[in-house]
């Protein structure tokens, strides 16, 4: 068995005030595992993205998240949860004025390649791949190779 205390791990505020990734402390092997606190304009992701390998859900305990699609919009309360397929592309924010608390869980926990639905500004190309860097993310296009850092 393995257990942590939410308090004991590091933050990593990125796009949420509070992001704290459980999926190494629990030494999880199958699935991602992440811990969010949003602030109102807060984001899980900083933007509309889909991983193509890893269905995602989301647990909301506290607040309102809302998450959008290329083609849809659901707001998801507490106590409620939220599954996007692998492919479906997503972002969950939150729009309201109180402090959003959810858990976010991945599988299978390589999450494959991430894309990002952001239009290339140089060829026109659909979406850019997206990495995950020490220094922010790093969205490359598949077509041209157009880097865009964020």
């Amino acid at each position: 068995m393995d257990h942590v205390s939410l308090d004991d791990m590091e933050n990593h505020p990125r796009v949420a005030t509070v992001q704290k990734h459980a999926t190494a402390p629990l030494n999880l092997s199958d699935m991602a595992l992440n811990y969010y606190e949003l602030e109102p304009g807060d984001s899980f992701s900083g933007g509309l993205h889909t991983h193509m390998n890893q269905e995602e859900v989301f647990l909301v305990m506290e607040g309102t998240a809302t998450f959008h699609t290329k083609d849809d919009e659901i707001e998801v309360g507490a106590n409620e949860i939220v599954r996007f397929a692998p492919g479906e592309y997503q972002e969950g924010r939150n729009d309201g004025d109180e402090r959003v608390r959810a858990v976010a869980m991945g599988a299978p926990q390589e999450d494959g390649e991430t894309r990002s639905a952001l239009p290339c500004q140089e060829c026109g190309a659909e979406y850019h791949v997206a990495e995950v860097t020490a220094d922010g993310v790093e969205l490359t296009c598949p077509e041209c190779g157009n880097v865009v850092e964020m």
